[in-house]
């Protein structure tokens, strides 16, 4: 019997808000544990809660951008559970009436196009952080941070219509650089800015029914995401091929041992006791408001992806890798700027550049080679102060350090070789140490002339004129007919 894996995905993004969801504390990274919080945030008696209106614009903002209908009415809800960073004893959240419904995330996998629902965008404020460790002076500790406590959090519940690992890892990046290009979140999974559960189980295909689920955790890569999902795949489909059952319940993905392990049961939603929350009014959302932030959306990555096509005259697979996010489109287009050649900007983003950030697993905004050096780089290829061979080894320099082309030509020696007497004289070097080769070029065989080409770079290191050496060995090899 043949499965079919199931996968929906629940994506909670942090808010770039400078203060909390319901208090003016501050959000900034990386303060020293616990500085910012407040009776609010902490949950202390006899405090109240007033809605952050930036981080509702935010929300709205995501809802717009996909395609979901804004709910005129939406209610806060007290999600109650008990665990150590969560001081209040339960998180504001959303349940009946969520902010944003029935929308979707168009991908491409394979070269298909496909819409992946969204069953609802809701707001809730995030939970404080655990730290957990074991020192030769202490016994084993875990400390509590609640800086993080009350961060403004969007929960994005994708419906069940992702059918592989790797669909799975397509919607994770088109939503990320969704919330980028709206510069409502930074996607930072390493940072916990952009978090993902997914939802998992398998079915006979063509069975209509679903199996039953379980939850995993802890991903913190797009990466981790697709391998977690393709271990629990394997794991579930075994189990039942075996006359096993899958347990509903909560597994954690264990990235050293390649493989997920039970956490906890997976809770239900009437677990949670939702109900309204007392202290906060119910959030009204003016038509009149919804179309003003509608109208100050900027262009998102779809858009931006058919304007590169039609104005740079780019491929379309050129222009789907560049703005797969907003610093690769920014970067790309800044360089075009400066260097107003679009196609050879993309060969040398979508090559070397990439090659070197996927090796070191950075982001294009991490990269020392800034689109002003780039563009310095292809006009001394244009301009032939270097060869395109050379160039390869100048945006390495600049890359591990960041310093200018020009000053790195420079220093190697790596001015490109135009005088046409020293490369005579290695063309004649060349032709005298391969006399064989020489004749058979002049008896017909054309092959034999680009090994020759070769040799003469290789005797100028890489420096002549690549033009000029075609040139004056296709003289000097008819001259001695």
């Amino acid at each position: 019997m043949d499965y079919e894996p199931v996968i929906g995905l629940e994506v909670h993004a942090q808010l770039l808000t400078r203060s909390k969801i319901f208090c003016g504390c501050s959000t900034a990274f990386g303060e020293p544990p616990n500085t910012q919080t407040c009776p609010v945030c902490t949950g202390q008696p006899g405090s109240l809660p007033v809605i952050n209106r930036k981080a509702v614009e935010f929300a709205i903002k995501l809802g717009l951008a996909t395609h979901c209908t804004i709910a005129p009415y939406s209610v806060f809800a007290r999600k109650n559970y008990f665990y150590p960073d969560l001081p209040k004893g339960y998180q504001i959240s959303m349940y009946e009436y969520p902010l944003a419904e029935y929308g979707f995330i168009e991908i491409i996998d394979q070269g298909k196009k496909k819409r992946i629902g969204l069953i609802r965008i809701h707001m809730e404020e995030d939970a404080g952080k655990l730290k957990h460790g074991e020192t030769p002076e202490t016994a084993p500790f875990s400390y509590v941070d609640f800086n993080r406590t009350g961060v403004p959090l969007v929960e994005i519940v994708s419906g069940p219509d992702i059918r592989s690992p790797q669909e799975a890892g397509e919607y994770l990046r088109r939503l990320r650089a969704i919330l980028q290009y709206l510069e409502v979140c930074t996607g930072d999974m390493e940072k916990g800015t952009f978090r993902c559960d997914a939802n998992i189980s398998v079915r006979p295909e063509g069975q209509d029914r679903f199996g039953t689920r379980t939850e995993l955790k802890n991903m913190n890569s797009f990466r981790h995401v697709e391998k977690a999902l393709e271990y629990e795949i394997k794991r579930q489909i075994a189990l039942l091929k075996d006359g096993g059952k899958v347990v509903q319940e909560t597994r954690l993905w264990d990235a050293g041992a390649n493989i997920t392990a039970s956490m906890r049961g997976k809770e239900e939603a009437h677990d949670y006791r939702y109900f309204p929350d007392p202290d906060l009014v119910p959030l009204k959302i003016d038509e009149n408001w919804i179309e003003t932030i509608r109208q100050s959306l900027p262009e998102l990555p779809n858009q931006k992806k058919e304007r590169f096509i039609r104005e740079f005259k780019i491929p379309e697979y050129d222009a789907e890798i560049l703005t797969s996010t907003r610093a690769m489109a920014d970067y790309f287009e800044e360089s075009v700027r400066l260097f107003p050649e679009p196609k050879t900007v993309s060969n040398w983003m979508m090559g070397e550049l990439l090659r070197e950030l996927k090796r070191d697993d950075r982001e294009v905004d991490q990269c020392s080679v800034t689109p002003n050096h780039l563009a310095e780089m292809l006009s001394m290829v244009k301009d032939g102060t270097i060869s395109g061979k050379i160039a390869k080894d100048v945006f390495e320099e600049m890359y591990r350090t960041g310093n200018p082309p020009g000053r790195i030509v420079r220093e190697k020696g790596w001015v490109q070789i135009v005088d046409t007497g020293e490369i005579e004289g290695a063309v004649e070097s060349v032709i005298q140490s391969n006399p064989k080769l020489a004749e058979d070029y002049r008896n017909g065989k054309e092959k034999v002339f680009g090994f020759l080409v070769g040799e003469v770079m290789k005797a100028t290191r890489g420096k002549a004129n690549p033009k000029l050496v075609n040139e004056l060995l296709r003289k000097k090899l008819k001259g001695q007919k």
